[in-house]
């Protein structure tokens, strides 16, 4: 009988680390998954709509270590054939604050499409402001890019 108990409770503890261990890589790998960009907001709909338009999350794709969301599976097929020309240039980040080198958290809400890049900004007088001098601002908020990288 106490054979029987030790073999049952050995069994047991087995079972329980497995378990253990199968929730601690389930939670590690929730951890290691990419934020998510433009505050869910599928960045497709702003070229073909022509406004932003909430993202799915069962519709993702991840690129550049972040996870995009789409409204539509074509929205999510054209970005994967061409992200660069879908993915706003800051992802995340206020284009115009970029050019005074600050990192403000971008609204999607308030975005401009020039040159054929999206970019996105913290304020809705940020895409007026940022088009009165597009090649300066542009070249401004690039060269201080890095900031963002390393946020």
């Amino acid at each position: 009988m106490q054979s029987y108990l030790r073999r049952h409770a050995i069994r047991s503890l087995a079972l329980l680390a497995a378990a253990s261990g199968l929730a601690l890589a389930s939670l590690a790998g929730a951890a290691e998954k990419s934020p998510v960009a433009i505050k869910g907001y599928d960045p497709v709909a702003y070229f073909t709509i022509g406004k932003p338009a909430r993202g799915r999350a069962d519709i993702e794709y991840e690129w550049d270590e972040r996870r995009y969301r789409f409204s539509s599976t074509r929205h999510r097929d054209l970005f994967k054939a061409n992200p660069v020309a879908y993915a706003p240039q800051f992802p995340n980040f206020c284009a115009m604050s970029l050019t005074r080198g600050e990192i403000v958290e971008a609204d999607p809400e308030n975005w401009l499409i020039a040159d054929g890049k999206l970019y996105m900004f913290g304020k809705s007088i940020g895409p007026a402001v940022f088009k009165q001098d597009l090649a300066e601002n542009t070249a401004r908020a690039n060269q201080n890019r890095g900031l963002v990288q390393k946020k």
